[in-house]
């Protein structure tokens, strides 16, 4: 195996990205446009779902770390379990959905794209060094609340990741490019300028360290709206699918 297929096969492996994955495209009845209603109720109910199990797994590690005898563990032992926590919940987070979350780079390759779009391998990367951010950034909030992670600024975060896996499934599972537009932009979008601004209050480093995550998923929001003018301009509302 090359170096740069070695490279890609290890940032697919880190974040989670399947190739030949089964397509689970939801095939839309664009001639009779009808609101699919099951649809949004179960991409709510998955969501407020995704966002209780999360929020009851921060309540869970305080009820954990109250319970560990840190004193006579090395000094280290609580910043590195949280840390350790924060990765896995930013890395996995789509465990805790009740949606298909598979990552596949099937749906952006097969799809038009804008000329300065950027290329498959490109998401990866990125988002493995946002997660990076993401979990330093966690942490210096979790640290600068006593140690605490029940707290506002995490629970946004959770919340943050839930849309985040949602519009996954919209986007790439379903392959719903006019209704993953105005989610993309009240979901991902909006929540990370709320927890930057919650982190950021909470201690201004941890703000800047996680506003790159803001930068870039305004930029993914162009490309998301760029991906939908591009291939049909499907209406933004979950279209029921085709009598098979």
């Amino acid at each position: 195996m090359s170096d740069q297929n070695l490279v890609n096969s290890g940032v697919r492996s880190v974040m989670g990205v399947k190739e030949g994955a089964t397509d689970k495209t939801v095939q839309t009845d664009l001639a009779d446009p009808k609101w699919d209603w099951a649809a949004t109720l179960n991409y709510l109910g998955a969501t407020i779902s995704q966002v209780g199990v999360m929020t009851a797994l921060l309540w869970g590690m305080d009820l954990g770390f109250d319970h560990l005898p840190f004193e006579t563990w090395p000094s280290w032992s609580a910043p590195a379990i949280a840390c350790s926590f924060f990765a896995f919940i930013t890395l996995r987070s789509r465990l805790f959905s009740l949606l298909d979350n598979t990552r596949n780079s099937g749906r952006y390759t097969s799809i038009q794209r804008p000329g300065w779009a950027p290329p498959p391998l490109a998401f990866p990367i990125v988002w493995m060094s946002i997660a990076v951010l993401r979990v330093v950034s966690a942490y210096l909030v979790w640290a600068e609340l006593g140690q605490t992670f029940l707290c506002w600024p995490l629970v946004l975060y959770v919340i943050h990741l839930s849309l985040g896996d949602t519009w996954n499934t919209i986007f790439t599972v379903e392959g719903r490019l006019g209704h993953a537009v105005p989610v993309v932009i009240v979901g991902p979008l909006l929540s990370v300028i709320v927890v930057t601004a919650s982190y950021y209050q909470t201690l201004p480093l941890a703000g800047w360290i996680i506003a790159p995550s803001a930068v870039w998923l305004a930029i993914a929001t162009v490309l998301c709206i760029s991906l939908w003018r591009l291939n049909g301009q499907e209406p933004l509302y979950p279209v029921v699918a085709k009598a098979s």
